[in-house]
């Protein structure tokens, strides 16, 4: 007998106010979350970007020089899909790890910015489209965590005690990239047109992957279908977990 599969819900992204997107790289939200950020943002949404690593290990050329200039191409990301608020951190690319200091780092970003929407990527291991790298596991579970860790007033006290930062609940828990979404966006052509360029603009990194195809040629094919399971032209997927009411 065949099963049927999951039936996708229309993200209830009407009361969405402000959105923190949490992922391990600069380039990472590119990769079709940007479309659902461009949507949201256009109808007034606020977005935040918080980048565990400045990405600084994935070029050949030396880090030093590698990081700021990654962050450089993230800022004109952002500001393709309207994204005015992005944080860089200091923890080390390609072998960022789960810890009580990442997730702290975290939870005191969600408490300074009090997202009521976080998005992070997934944290399995085959999600879907392969291998998922080991950064992207690390920045998923931790934040999964650290959406918790924010709303404990007994987890991580010297975030209130020491930094005057109190505790703040998140609504909302998106997660891109899962093999089994249960929410999704539907986007416009321009929110689309917008997600692909903001992937082109990481210029100098893609110039490093000859392998990769142009954003051109795939984001907007991905969204059609991603868009398909919401009767949508284009659409964005979550696997979504709503934490409060």
């Amino acid at each position: 007998m065949e099963t049927a599969e999951p039936a996708i819900e229309v993200l209830p992204d009407k009361e969405f106010r402000r959105v923190l997107c949490v992922v391990a790289h600069p380039d990472d939200a590119e990769y079709g979350t940007s479309a659902a950020v461009a949507e949201w943002t256009s109808r007034g949404v606020e977005v935040g970007y918080l980048l565990l690593t400045s990405g600084e290990a994935g070029m050949q050329r030396p880090p030093a020089e590698t990081g700021p200039l990654r962050a450089a191409e993230q800022q004109a990301a952002c500001a393709a899909v309207g994204v005015r608020h992005l944080q860089i951190l200091n923890h080390p690319d390609g072998v960022l790890v789960y810890s009580l200091d990442l997730r702290r780092d975290i939870a005191r970003a969600i408490r300074e910015f009090r997202p009521d929407v976080v998005v992070t990527g997934s944290w399995e291991i085959e999600p879907g489209y392969g291998l998922n790298q080991a950064d992207h596991r690390a920045a998923g579970l931790a934040t999964l965590d650290a959406v918790r860790d924010a709303d404990n007033t007994w987890v991580f006290p010297e975030l209130a005690q020491d930094e005057g930062l109190a505790k703040w609940g998140a609504t909302w828990l998106l997660v891109s990239g899962d093999s089994r979404p249960t929410h999704g966006v539907a986007v416009s052509g321009e929110s689309v047109a917008r997600a692909v360029t903001s992937l082109e603009a990481h210029v100098a990194y893609l110039a490093e992957l000859p392998w990769h195809p142009a954003p051109s040629e795939f984001i907007p094919g991905m969204l059609a279908a991603q868009g398909q399971p919401l009767g949508a032209e284009a659409g964005v997927l979550f696997r979504g977990y709503r934490l409060r009411e």
